[in-house]
Formats: structure tokens, C-alpha cells, sequence
């Protein structure tokens, strides 16, 4: 026994062990591994082995170094000169493309002093650090982040900023802000996990000054990042900080101080992405930066960051901004724009580039028109023999861009260390045939580096808001009576209020509600009376000459339909199936009787009375509640517009059923 006990346990503990080999773990964290001579410090890394994913190119890291001091590098190996060696911790972020794996954890490692006398370094080298490869605007803000964001995972964000020559300052003063969370988008897309600033920057509060900082016409344009490492400017009116905050739900600000014309700071922040972010890989976020000079002769920047969620880290996708489009405004006339970025990720560089996108049946290839490349190239309808030209050509239900005689290097080449320039995009604009159903529209995308197997991209997405349609509905025989006898049979005319989405393809909810409904009636009730009978009344004799007992009812009812789902067949008909709902809210009985009485006076005249005299009075609130079942079938514009429709409502408390008719409006 205890032989096989034996033999299962080192039966079970191999097992481990050869799971423990097979599957490799997603929490090894990044190895920092560093040396220092002649006062150069060289990082390299050792990190978890890459894991393909089928079909998908190659898998590859790319980097960020936060080197503790405000230096940074995005290379994979790269060099540093350290001035001070006090509390230095370095970071490396790694991000992992190609994947399917999570990203290795950071972890920081502290840096020693190196053994020997003190380099003579006055100040650290931009080129060694990275910073001189941050500012491509030519502005005094920029922003950087080391990849895309993903639900649940983490990004960093570099905001850099300096005191440019054209300012003409030798000294400024000032405050950066960030402004984050769209207001938008109903959860928070990021959280400010930390930030790390290296040159006494102070949080401050940037109320005071949202209504004093702004972009003026004819002076300085707003800077805007956009996907791919594309960027472009754009003019402006007078823009407040204000307006600019108030499209955000979250912001952080610090005051600086003594920025040296020419010098260049970075500030380190860590964005976690919350796992509630939206999750819509074709949605574009934003985060923006502020610079605030207190001298007024240097003008406010803003710098507008947009990212496009990810599932996984592409370095090839396609987006459709504004993606979600109000149907309503959505007419024959609308331009949607289309981003299709792509990145070399060879060890060689790529002379051709077929950019191949499927076109939706909804849009008119006609009215195509690219408005922006990288690399920047003329069509080739008008460049000379063997220079570089974009040419663009359609198919059955494709188009195609086609970047020739270009030079865009590779990642693994040797000698590239800017990832920058190893990428691409084509943005183009399009229009609707006709105003398209209110059906997703999606687009994807193949891309051909020079002869190698092409790599498909996400589809892009774009989908229409809800938006709602109210409506009004009249119809004819709809039961709702308290009685059961006329609620029965009774046929009244009912004036309601309906709401739906706006112009719904296929299947949608609607909710009515129908004009409260008050009814009074006043009825005889059979009573045994007597008359000739002898009464006294105030002392005053008189004679009943007849008797009745009458009952009045006020009966205040709402009626609704709160459940319905409705389908549309085609745009002219539609079918429906729902619940119908009258509840009394007020419900008053009163009661009363009433006299004819005769008196005679002394000298024989005789004078006939009216009595009324008033009994039990019984009020009741929501007294009853009557449900009913109903199925119809509407003919007309059934999404937006007049339609005809035939009700069948049955009462299952009842068993009675029957057949309505109602016109309705949508609009």
C-alpha cells in the first residue's frame, strides 16, 4: 500500500512538473539588466519567451525606458548618462504585439553609483536620453504613450514640455494640465495611477484658470496627435480652457517653475485602463494636455491625444472615427473617415505597400477621396518614372492603395531605433449612396509588404446611436372600461403617446401610454319602497310619495402597453406583440336618495317636496389592475411616418377576445 501510495504521489508531482514546463507563466517580470563605463550606462533585458499566435506575423516586443532621472527611451537597448545616482530607480514597459500572452510585469530596479571616480558630465546628453526625438510639432507640448490602451491593462504617457527660442523667454513660468475620461463615454476609460515628475513640479488647482486661458485665432493652433503617429494641425477660434476641460470627466495639473529656454522636461504618467472601459476595439479616446505660461506674450498650447482601444496590440488596425453616428443627421450627404495604419515589422525595409480595404454596399466608391498618407507621397497619375506615388484602384467591392517606390524601414532592421519611422497609414473619406439602413456598417483591411503574405486588421465598426422616436396613436374599440361589462363590450376611442427607437431596422422595443381616461356614471339601484307612508321631518309631517335609491361612480384610469417588442419585415410592414395594461388610479362610490314628499297646511293647500339625501361615500386609489395580451400586424412607414395597424387583444381573466384598429405617427 504504501508502495502505490508512493508511486501516485511521484505519478502526480511529474505531472505538475511537466505542466509547470509546458505552460510559461505571465508573471515573470521584466529583467533589468545594466552596465556602466566611461560614464555610459547600456540597459538590456531579459523577458518572458514570445508565444505566436496563429495566422498572426511574427509576435515582438517594443519598449519604454523610464530611466528615473526624466530621461526615457522607447529603444530596445538603450544607452544613458546619469548626472546624480541618489534614489534612481529605472522602469522598462514592455509591450508584447503578436501575443497571446499578458504583458510581463514591471518591475523597478535601483541604480548604483559605478565603482571609480565620477564621470565629468555637466548634463545629460537629449540623444542618449531620447528626449530630442519627442517634439516632431515644433510646439512647446507633446505627448507620447508606449501603446494603445487595452481594457484592464496599463499605459504609460510621456508629457513633455520645454521653453522654446520663438518664445523669446529666458526663464518661464507656468502650469501643464492632462485632461482624461471623455464625458462621452458613460464609465471611466483610465485612472491616474501615478505620476512622476522630476523637476519640482507642484499639483495645483486649475479652476482659477478655466476661464482665463485660452487659444487665440491667428496665433497658436492646437496640436493633435492622431493614429499611427500621424500628426496634423488645426486652426481654432478663441477656445477657452474651459470648453476644452469640460469635455472631460478627470483632470491633474501642476505648476512649474524656472524653465530654462530650450530646456525640455518630461513628466511620467501611469494610466490603468479599467476593465469597465469601453470595449469597442473601434472606438477612438482622448487625452489632452494644456500649457499654461503665466507670461502673457507666450500663448496657452493644447496637444489632443487620440487612441484607438484595443483588444490586442496590432500595430496594423483600421478606424472609423466618429463611429457612432446619430441616424437621424445621417443622410446621402455624410462623410465618414477612415484610417487604415500599419507598421514594417521586418528586418528589411519596404519598397511596396497594397493597402487593401473592403467597401460596404452602402457607400459610393465614386465619391472616394484620400486625404492623408504616411510616408507623404503624390498620386501616380502625376509622378515621373520610379518615384514615390500612391495609386488607388477599385475592385467588385474593394479598394485598393497602393504605395509605390517608397522606403519605409523595418523594426528589426539594423539601424532603425525610431518605431516611429517604420510606420504608415492612408486616411480617406467617403460617402453614402443613399441614406444607408440603420444596420452596422464594417470594413476591414488587408495589408501586403512587398510580396509577403498579407496581414488582415480588425474590422471597423460603425453603428448608430438609438436615438429616440415619440409618437402619436389613436385608436378605435381599444377595451378599457372599468365595468366588465362595458370594458367588455363597450368601443371607445383612445388618444395615446408612443416611444421607440429612432427608425429601427429589425427588432426594437416601444412603450404607450394612453390619456388618462375619466369616467363618471350615475345609475338606479332597485329598491323596495313604500309609499303613502307618513314621515316627520323638522317637525313638519309628510307624506312619501315615491323613493329612490341612485349610485355615482368617478373612475380615473391610466392604460399602457410598458412590454412590446415589435419587428420590422421590410419598411412598410411590421408586426408587434405586447401586454396592455388599465389600472385604476382613483375610484369614488357615492350613493344617495331621493324623495318626493307632500305636505298640507292648516287651510288645506297641499305642496309637493324634492328631497335628496346623501348616503355612504367609499373612495379607493389603484383599485384594479386589468392585463390583456395583444398581437398586431401595421402597414404604411412603419419606422418613421403614418401607419395603419390592426390590434387582436384577448383577456385571459375573461377569455374574451377581439379585434382593434389604431393609426399611429412616428417621428
Amino acid at each position: 500500500m504504501t508502495k502505490l501510495l508512493t508511486s501516485i504521489l511521484c505519478c502526480f508531482c511529474l505531472t505538475a512538473a511537466l505542466k509547470a514546463q509546458v505552460l510559461p507563466s505571465d508573471t515573470v517580470p521584466a529583467i533589468i539588466r545594466y552596465e556602466t563605463a566611461n560614464g555610459v550606462t547600456k540597459f538590456t533585458s531579459e523577458l518572458r519567451p514570445l508565444r505566436a499566435i496563429a495566422g498572426a506575423p511574427a509576435p515582438f516586443y517594443t519598449y519604454f525606458w523610464e530611466f528615473g532621472d526624466g530621461g526615457f527611451s522607447f529603444e530596445e537597448n538603450p544607452s544613458h548618462i546619469y548626472t546624480r545616482y541618489d534614489s534612481i530607480m529605472v522602469r522598462l514597459f514592455a509591450t508584447n504585439n503578436y501575443d497571446d500572452g499578458k504583458r510581463p510585469p514591471t518591475r523597478p530596479k535601483p541604480i548604483v553609483r559605478p565603482l571609480g571616480p565620477k564621470p565629468a558630465v555637466a548634463k545629460p546628453m537629449l540623444a542618449a536620453n531620447g528626449s530630442s526625438n519627442l517634439f516632431k510639432m515644433g510646439g512647446n507640448i507633446e505627448m507620447k504613450t508606449n501603446c494603445m490602451p487595452k481594457p484592464g491593462d496599463d499605459m504609460m504617457l510621456v508629457f513633455g514640455y520645454r521653453n522654446k527660442v520663438e518664445n523669446g523667454q529666458q526663464n518661464l513660468n507656468g502650469t501643464i494640465a492632462i485632461l482624461y475620461n471623455d464625458v462621452e463615454f458613460s464609465n471611466n476609460n483610465f485612472e491616474l495611477a501615478a505620476a512622476r515628475t522630476y523637476h519640482h513640479e507642484k499639483k495645483s488647482d486649475l479652476k482659477p484658470l478655466l476661464n482665463t486661458a485660452y487659444l487665440s485665432r491667428q496665433q497658436k493652433p492646437i496640436y493633435y496627435a492622431s493614429l499611427g503617429g500621424g500628426l496634423s494641425l488645426s486652426s481654432a477660434e478663441k477656445i477657452l480652457l474651459k470648453d476644452q476641460a469640460k469635455a472631460f470627466k478627470n483632470q491633474q495639473s501642476w505648476k512649474f517653475e524656472n524653465l530654462k529656454q530650450n530646456e525640455e522636461r518630461f513628466v511620467f504618467m501611469h494610466f490603468k485602463t479599467t476593465p469597465e472601459m469601453l470595449k469597442d476595439t473601434n472606438a477612438v479616446v482622448r487625452i489632452s494636455g494644456a500649457f499654461i505660461p503665466d507670461n502673457p506674450l507666450v500663448e496657452t498650447e493644447f496637444f489632443n491625444l487620440e487612441l484607438q482601444i484595443v483588444a490586442s496590440h496590432d500595430p496594423n488596425k483600421m478606424v472609423l472615427r466618429k463611429s457612432r453616428m446619430n441616424y437621424r443627421l445621417t443622410g446621402k450627404n455624410r462623410e465618414l473617415t477612415y484610417k487604415v495604419r500599419f507598421q514594417n515589422t521586418g528586418k528589411g525595409p519596404a519598397k511596396k505597400i497594397d493597402v487593401g480595404v473592403n467597401i460596404a454596399e452602402v457607400f459610393d466608391p465614386t465619391m472616394l477621396k484620400v486625404t492623408k498618407t504616411k510616408p507623404e507621397v503624390i498620386t501616380c497619375d502625376s509622378a515621373y518614372a520610379n518615384q514615390s506615388c500612391l495609386k488607388t484602384f477599385f475592385r467588385a467591392d474593394s479598394v485598393h492603395f497602393v504605395f509605390s517606390n517608397i522606403y519605409l524601414p523595418g523594426m528589426q532592421q539594423k539601424g532603425v531605433n525610431d518605431a516611429d519611422s517604420t510606420q504608415g497609414f492612408v486616411e480617406y473619406k467617403i460617402r453614402f449612396k443613399e441614406k444607408p439602413p440603420k444596420l452596422p456598417i464594417k470594413s476591414g483591411a488587408a495589408i501586403v509588404f512587398d510580396k509577403n503574405e498579407p496581414i488582415y486588421t480588425n474590422r471597423a465598426a460603425g453603428r448608430f446611436k438609438m436615438g429616440l422616436s415619440p409618437g402619436v396613436i389613436v385608436g378605435y374599440g381599444f377595451p378599457f372600461e372599468t365595468n366588465n361589462n362595458n370594458y367588455l363590450n363597450h368601443k371607445n376611442v383612445a388618444l395615446g403617446a408612443t416611444l421607440s427607437p429612432y427608425a429601427s431596422h429589425r427588432y426594437y422595443w416601444q412603450v404607450e401610454l394612453y390619456f388618462n381616461s375619466f369616467n363618471e356614471t350615475t345609475y338606479r339601484v332597485p329598491i323596495a319602497t313604500e309609499v303613502r307612508k307618513d314621515t316627520v321631518i323638522n317637525n313638519v309631517a309628510y307624506q312619501i310619495m315615491d323613493k329612490q335609491l341612485f349610485k355615482t361612480t368617478k373612475v380615473a384610469t391610466i392604460n399602457a402597453v410598458p412590454l412590446q417588442m415589435r419587428y420590422n419585415i421590410n419598411k412598410y410592414v411590421g408586426v408587434g406583440a405586447g401586454a396592455l395594461v388599465a389600472l385604476d388610479m382613483y375610484n369614488r362610490t357615492s350613493s344617495e336618495l331621493r324623495y318626493k314628499l307632500r305636505t298640507q297646511n292648516a287651510s288645506g293647500t297641499v305642496t309637493d317636496v324634492d328631497l335628496n339625501r346623501a348616503m355612504e361615500d367609499l373612495k379607493d386609489s389603484f383599485s384594479e389592475v386589468r392585463v390583456s395580451f395583444f398581437a398586431d400586424v401595421q402597414l404604411g412607414l412603419v419606422r418613421v411616418g403614418p401607419a395603419l395597424g390592426f390590434r387582436y387583444i384577448y383577456d385571459p381573466k375573461t377569455n374574451n377576445n377581439r379585434m382593434t384598429t389604431y393609426v399611429s405617427w412616428k417621428f
